[in-house]
């Protein structure tokens, strides 16, 4: 079984998982605000350098080089993408998320990392898979991935579309009938998707897909570990956009090994 933790740092509280307990890492709570990755970092490994990006709900996944490369080469301040994936030792990859899905990833045989921010956009354009290859092009092997998926918007209270649904559901029924999709879904064994009353609306679990992704690519379910926590539901730790329609936003960041 998958264990989940409280620590504390200054009194303010942070959750780590047991899947990555060989990295520092941890899902920040509400009560950082507004420190940002650079100040966090200190708490995780005070000799690694943070990066972070300008998230846009897509499925861009940057290695730091590239996002080092990137600010060379414009007058940025981020570089635009949703995903971070460590290529050398010490290097702290953040991510940002206020009911999106936050997904840290680490590789037991050669320690290296990834940080993404998976939403339904992110998740109907399969971000985490799209990560996985890349990891995979850098020496990883699926067996020795550990996911874990932080505090997010849970599918008992996250309202959706049928046609976001359907969209999001074609990643694991590649299908062109929406409704056929929808159907499909909730028939699942442990399906992702609610029934809601008002018509033409479902409710979704998007970290959910996620796992159906990952586990359409052949990667076990002990591998993966989703947090209990929702977003929308723990006012006391995180931010939710939409329980309080505020651009604020909790942390999750990883830390590649030395």
């Amino acid at each position: 079984m998958h264990t989940w933790h409280w620590h504390n740092w200054e009194g303010l509280p942070y959750l780590t998982c047991n899947l990555l307990e060989l990295w520092p890492h941890g899902f920040f709570t509400q009560q950082f605000w507004p420190r940002l990755p650079h100040e966090l970092t200190k708490v995780l490994q005070p000799e690694a350098l943070a990066y972070r990006l300008k998230q846009v709900h897509g499925n861009t996944v940057l290695t730091p080089q590239e996002v080092d490369r990137h600010l060379l080469n414009s007058n940025d301040n981020l570089a635009l993408a949703d995903g971070l994936i460590s290529e050398r030792p010490l290097q702290a990859i953040w991510v940002a998320s206020a009911d999106c899905t936050p997904v840290l990833i680490g590789d037991v045989e050669i320690g290296q990392v990834a940080a993404l921010h998976a939403g339904w956009r992110g998740t109907a354009a399969k971000i985490v898979p799209q990560a996985i290859n890349r990891m995979q092009s850098q020496g990883s092997k699926l067996e020795n991935l550990r996911i874990a998926m932080g505090p997010a918007i849970t599918g008992e209270v996250y309202q959706v579309p049928v046609e976001v649904a359907a969209e999001i559901g074609r990643t694991i029924i590649p299908h062109d009938d929406s409704e056929r999709i929808v159907n499909a879904l909730h028939r699942l064994p442990d399906s992702p998707l609610f029934a809601d009353p008002e018509p033409g609306k479902v409710r979704l679990d998007v970290r959910r897909v996620n796992a159906l992704q990952l586990e359409q690519l052949g990667i076990s379910e002990e591998q993966i570990a989703i947090t209990p926590y929702c977003t929308y539901q723990t006012p006391e730790h995180f931010f939710s956009y939409r329980r309080e329609k505020e651009k604020k936003v909790q942390w999750s960041g990883i830390v590649s090994l030395s």
